[in-house]
């Protein structure tokens, strides 16, 4: 049998081994995406191993149960060479009954997941499920969420490439829509985003995400700053028209007939009412909360999806099956390229894994980075992703909380002052655009001259006319 001390060692040598491999496989070149989300589940799997370990190696030394301290007194008391030598006996026995036995401390499956990466076979290449369309973690495959939302009652008919575009702008969707049928469908939304971040970002912790994303929801909720849900400022008794109908009565005396037990039950019943529907309203604000993080988080993947789906539109038939035999050829070879790409510009990844040419960073102006003030100064990385940001949900709620509509013309303004300014501007030039009838509309008095209202009306006044 083996002892406890015994298995304090042999845990804080797995966990060192845990730690030797885990440090190896991040230092490992990935020159593929499926390589690197492969590389993330193996670290993963290691991590949960390690906190597993660490947990038990705790509880060990919390010794609740005494058979720790036994231990130790057998080995120091003053039998100690007896306990020794009946230790030694146990060993010779166990090797005499498996000779050649070689302790391996960490468990042989995450033996099995080193061996994976340095020796990949078919079964080892694909460590996690994904669609045909998701292309294992390059694009979203959002079909079933747009079908969802398409058919809920008084949504757009858009099609599929305009939903990918604004499906993440939820607080531009009106409150009276926000019904039973909107929360399940925005839970659909939710429960595949957090599924397909897990396996595409296994190693971000969800569970520390969701006490960040709660945190912020509730100091904005309390505050009447979240999107798309400003804070109430009527008392609930505003909205007694609709359970309370007071018309009918004249007086108070007519109010006070119906007794104090009836009034009662009206005001508690709007009470409970006013505060149900407040709960509904919070527990929909949050799920939209952890969407738009989930959005951001996999925004890159938004990106590639947006474009993909674009182009298939774009191409026939035919070129679509050539597409996908490219794509087969090029998933096929990517897995026996196993080549270090040599990148000293650290340049971005192209959907291969690759870096992508200088000429073509350079030609994108991924170079340069554009700093949006109405965005809370939010960085965006060349002009292309610079100019679409204008129509993306972060730059229209900007706008909306500085009052200003988001029209063409407040095109590649992304500082307040400018935006204040020019609204200042368009609201003073709508003004005096807008006909005057004091000035504008002709009258003619009684000698036939032609006056403007204003002249006519000073003339009436007097008695000239």
């Amino acid at each position: 049998m083996e002892t406890i001390l015994e298995q304090q060692r042999r845990y804080h040598e797995e966990k060192e081994r845990l730690l030797d491999a885990k440090t190896k496989e991040m230092m490992h070149k990935k020159t593929t995406l499926r390589e690197q989300i492969n590389s993330d589940h193996r670290t993963r799997a290691m991590l949960d191993r390690y906190m597993d370990v660490s947990s038990t190696v705790r509880e060990a030394y919390e010794d609740k149960d005494g058979m720790r301290k036994d231990e130790l007194n057998a080995i120091s008391g003053p039998n100690e060479f007896a306990e020794f030598y009946n230790r030694l006996k146990q060993i010779k026995e166990f090797h005499r009954k498996h000779p050649n036995e070689i302790c391996v401390p960490m468990s042989m499956e995450f033996d099995e997941l080193v061996k994976a990466r340095e020796n990949p076979t078919e079964e080892t290449q694909n460590m996690v499920e994904f669609s045909d369309e998701e292309a294992y973690g390059r694009y979203l495959d959002l079909h079933d969420c747009y079908r969802k939302f398409v058919n809920l009652k008084g949504a757009e008919k858009l099609e599929y490439i305009s939903y990918l575009s604004s499906f993440d702008q939820l607080f531009d969707i009106s409150k009276d829509r926000k019904n039973a049928e909107y929360k399940k469908y925005l839970e659909m939304l939710l429960e595949y985003l957090q599924d397909y971040t897990e396996r595409v970002k296994p190693l971000l912790d969800q569970n520390d995400l969701y006490g960040k994303i709660l945190g912020e929801f509730e100091k904005k909720w309390e505050m009447g700053t979240f999107p798309g849900w400003p804070k109430e400022t009527s008392s609930a008794l505003t909205h007694a028209g609709a359970h309370l109908d007071l018309s009918a009565f004249s007086s108070w005396e007519e109010l006070a007939s119906l007794g104090l037990d009836r009034l009662k039950s009206a005001l508690m019943a709007l009470g409970l009412k006013c505060g149900g529907d407040t709960e509904r309203n919070k527990e929909i604000a949050f799920l939209e909360s952890q969407i738009y993080e989930y959005v951001e988080i996999l925004g890159e993947q938004r990106q590639l999806t947006h474009e993909n789906v674009q182009r298939k539109q774009a191409r026939t038939g035919e070129e679509r099956e050539d597409e996908e035999e490219e794509q087969l050829s090029e998933s096929e070879s990517e897995d026996e390229d196993n080549e270090i790409i040599y990148n000293p510009k650290n340049l971005p990844l192209g959907w291969d894994g690759k870096p992508i040419p200088y000429w073509l960073y350079k030609l994108h102006g991924l170079n340069i980075n554009y700093n949006c003030e109405i965005c809370g100064n939010y960085t965006y990385r060349g002009p292309k992703a610079f100019q679409r940001h204008f129509a993306e949900w972060r730059h229209a709620h900007g706008m909306r909380c500085l009052g200003i509509p988001n029209t063409a013309h407040f095109a590649n303004v992304t500082q307040i002052e400018d935006a204040v300014s020019l609204w200042s501007k368009l609201k003073s030039q709508k003004s005096s655009e807008r006909w005057q009838p004091d000035t504008e509309e002709e009258y003619e008095d009684s000698s036939g001259n032609v006056v403007n209202k204003k002249t006519y009306e000073d003339l009436k006044r007097q008695g000239l006319l």
